[in-house]
């Protein structure tokens, strides 16, 4: 098989606009873990690799619990999540879906202000787009190390 594109080093262009908007969501007033964990879990759907070992990583060195992490998969079955983690995690599996029903949008309506809402849904879309890039381009996991995006 062919070598694929090194997209960090041929995209850097391409990519720049994705940056802005972890620069943006990283002065959202949504809880830093909570975001995580949200990118956690739509990499989960999307079978992305690298971004699962690197959102695992992240959320470890937060303080996130094993526990958590390994049920993050079944959480409406398991009782350690707040309903403000459901909310957002029923939003990001909608919107991964493209699948936003009335009734999944007020439970988010019920947790979030709207510019939460709206920014919940940026990072949402955004993690998705790093998951299509990382799995075309194929980006070694297991390489990641904490901070290393800043």
């Amino acid at each position: 098989m062919k070598t694929k594109i090194n997209v960090f080093e041929k995209g850097k262009k391409a990519l720049t606009p994705l940056y802005h908007i972890g620069a943006y969501l990283k002065k959202s007033s949504i809880e830093k873990q909570l975001l995580e964990l949200v990118d956690f879990r739509v990499s989960q759907l999307n079978a992305c690799a690298y971004c699962l070992d690197m959102h695992a990583k992240e959320l470890r060195a937060m303080g996130e619990t094993e526990q958590r992490l390994y049920g993050l998969s079944a959480w409406r079955e398991a009782p350690y999540y707040t309903s403000r983690e459901r909310a957002a995690l029923e939003w990001a599996e909608a919107i991964t879906a493209v699948e936003v029903t009335e009734s999944v949008y007020l439970l988010i309506a019920a947790e979030f202000t709207d510019e939460e809402v709206i920014d919940l849904t940026l990072a949402i879309t955004t993690i998705n787009t790093w998951n299509r890039f990382n799995i075309a381009f194929e980006n070694t996991p297991g390489t990641y190390q904490v901070g290393m995006f800043g």
